[in-house]
């Protein structure tokens, strides 16, 4: 595993959301980052059939376009009734026929999708976050780390915090979706935290544990 021995890095994404809950956690440590978006750089093509993958595809073309190492985020929803979809395509079910992303509207698509396959009780609806993030460096060296959090699909969505998918995500144990808690309480994980909710810190959290820390 290669430490990371720099607080200067990119963020490589051009997902507002994304960027803002990264930026929070990386807060503490110090860091100066900017965002792909801010540098204006090129959205790469997410060809990859994993999480893994595209998260390895976004970090490498801004680790190379910067001179810098790059943190990314590949995520999506996963849902056992819909076979897993819908997954690492969990952006493309928002996307409309002008290239805007309309997440009420994927939602929607995935409540009608649920309702055809008669998935209407909470144990037919158990889904899962996944986050995986990827620090890359320009030399094309990659670190990934997975995080997970369980929990089911609800209807109708509940909560205007957050964004995408987080209004109909219910995590286990609790009786609040992703839309309906603060940014602290859904990804606000600090050092010296034992435990993580999101998907996203819990990932965030494996990789300082193995970046960061001495």
């Amino acid at each position: 595993m290669r430490k990371l021995d720099t607080r200067t890095i990119v963020v490589a994404s051009h997902n507002a959301g994304k960027i803002r809950e990264i930026a929070d956690l990386i807060g503490p440590f110090g860091f100066s980052a900017k965002s792909a978006a801010d540098l204006n750089f090129i959205e790469p093509d997410e060809t990859g059939t994993t999480f893994e993958e595209n998260a390895a595809i976004k970090a490498l073309a801004s680790a190379k376009a910067s001179g810098l190492p790059a943190l990314s985020d590949d995520s999506g929803l996963v849902i056992d009734a819909l076979d897993g979809a819908p997954g690492v395509y969990t952006a493309n079910w928002a996307e409309r026929e002008d290239g805007t992303r309309d997440f009420a509207m994927a939602m929607e698509k995935v409540e009608k999708a649920l309702s055809d396959r008669d998935a209407t009780t909470p144990e037919q609806r158990t889904a899962r976050f996944v986050s995986v993030l990827c620090l890359a460096w320009p030399d094309g060296h990659t670190e990934l780390f997975r995080g997970e959090v369980e929990g089911k699909v609800v209807w109708p969505p509940r909560g205007s915090q957050g964004f995408g998918y987080d209004p109909v995500f219910q995590p286990e144990g609790y009786d609040t979706t992703f839309g309906e808690m603060s940014a602290e309480e859904k990804h606000g994980w600090k050092p010296g935290d034992a435990q993580a909710l999101s998907h996203r810190a819990r990932a965030f959290k494996r990789f300082v544990e193995t970046c960061l820390e001495a």
